[in-house]
């Protein structure tokens, strides 16, 4: 039986972009491109008339080209939580990052500009969100831990070394297995030292909108991204 594929709105004001993207997402089979649009007024009309299962926008549009894909991702979730938002940035900014994630995790994602060619990738990172799942580009937490911008905070210094490595790991996208592969341990282990990162960082009891592995990767990428108690 064939899949349904995935309906998605895609709000990027540079018209050869925004038609790119949607040529290269329809050409899978897997997505239906209902609407492409050039700004934030648009985006959200196209929401509330298409009611799509996810959306793919630039964080800068018009009228300002400050945050506005940022800004249409908390609408969209708050009013249609159906639907899920990728957020393409050009940027590796771990605030903007925070930023999207404040209020919860869950049916976001925040992804490079440069992944738009990379069709595996973009479609993964589509049906994360239209499943209600979260992603932040592995390419924004190498680049901050290669510059060496990663600064620590109390919660994360009472982790362990070995907690420490695990952080670490998971901060580049890894899965438990994928970590004891890395770190020559037992998934068995992996699984005690992510529960205890996540004990020690206060996200033991995070609300179910909120993914805490993601949760983890901000507190270890911004000390000053909000505590989620």
């Amino acid at each position: 039986m064939n899949e349904v594929p995935l309906r998605v709105v895609i709000a990027e004001d540079h018209f050869l972009v925004r038609e790119g993207t949607r040529k290269l997402l329809e050409s899978s089979g897997r997505v239906d491109v209902v609407a492409s649009v050039a700004d934030k007024p648009g985006l959200i009309e196209a929401v509330e008339h298409q009611r799509p299962d996810a959306v793919v926008a630039d964080i800068r549009m018009p009228p300002d080209h400050q945050t506005e894909g940022i800004d249409a991702a908390h609408d969209i979730r708050a009013r249609y939580p159906g639907t899920g938002v990728v957020i393409l940035s050009q940027y590796a900014n771990a605030m903007y990052a925070s930023d999207l994630f404040r209020d919860g995790t869950n049916g976001l994602a925040y992804l490079l500009k440069d992944r738009i060619g990379d069709l595996d990738h973009l479609l993964s990172a589509v049906q994360a969100v239209a499943d209600g799942e979260s992603l932040i580009d592995p390419q924004v937490v190498e680049s901050f831990l290669a510059r060496g911008k990663v600064a620590r905070r109390t919660e994360l210094d009472d982790l362990t070394e070995r907690e420490g490595d695990v952080l670490r790991e998971m901060a580049q996208g890894k899965s438990n297995l994928a970590i004891a592969q890395a770190l020559h341990v037992s998934e068995s282990a992996v699984e005690k030292h992510v529960s205890a990162i996540f004990w020690k960082l206060g996200l033991g009891a995070v609300d179910a909108a909120t993914n805490r592995r993601v949760a983890a990767v901000i507190a270890y990428l911004d000390p000053a991204a909000p505590t989620m108690d």
